[in-house]
């Protein structure tokens, strides 16, 4: 069972991303988490973080095991670049451009298990009916009533022809 997660515009330059991937490519889970976690290089914690968000959608969506999952491919791609200039000598510009990546991490592995559908009980209301007459209000009738009243004065009041 292939298992996609992906990581979309991570302010970090693919190349400098390419490196700590291509440490982990192929490795297992349980391994690649190890890696992941002592690495020195700045990718290395949104990709610890990419790995167990896609351990967690296994484990919850098809109750694969940690142990079972290995990264069968991990591809890191080129996001938009953000273009700035730097000012230079003699009122000239030098581009800048920061670049961001996009990563996406399949994990393979493990037999997914077929969940039981948890059988919700079905509530019942129960009301309890008194014997007697209800009485039904007529309260919209009364609020139109005097509703209604209130914007006949109002409205006498804003249009008089001579000012007082």
């Amino acid at each position: 069972m292939d298992i996609k997660v992906k990581l979309r515009y991570l302010k970090i330059a693919p190349r400098k991303v390419r490196l700590a991937a291509d440490v982990v490519r192929g490795e297992s889970v349980v391994r690649a988490k190890s890696l992941l976690t002592f690495m020195v290089k700045k990718p290395s914690e949104p990709l610890l973080k990419l790995l167990n968000s896609g351990i967690a959608a296994a484990k919850n969506e098809y109750g694969i095991e940690e142990s079972k999952l290995y990264i069968s491919e991990i591809k890191v791609d080129e996001a938009p670049k953000i273009k700035r200039w730097m000012p230079r000598a003699r009122g000239s510009a030098a581009p800048i451009q920061k670049k961001s990546s996009h990563i996406t991490l399949v994990l393979s592995g493990g037999e997914p298990v077929k969940k039981k559908k948890s059988k919700v009980a079905k509530v019942t209301k129960v009301t309890e009916v008194k014997e007697g007459v209800v009485k039904k209000s007529n309260w919209k009738d009364k609020d139109d009533s005097i509703k209604s009243h209130t914007d006949k004065s109002l409205g006498k009041k804003i249009f008089r022809r001579k000012s007082i």
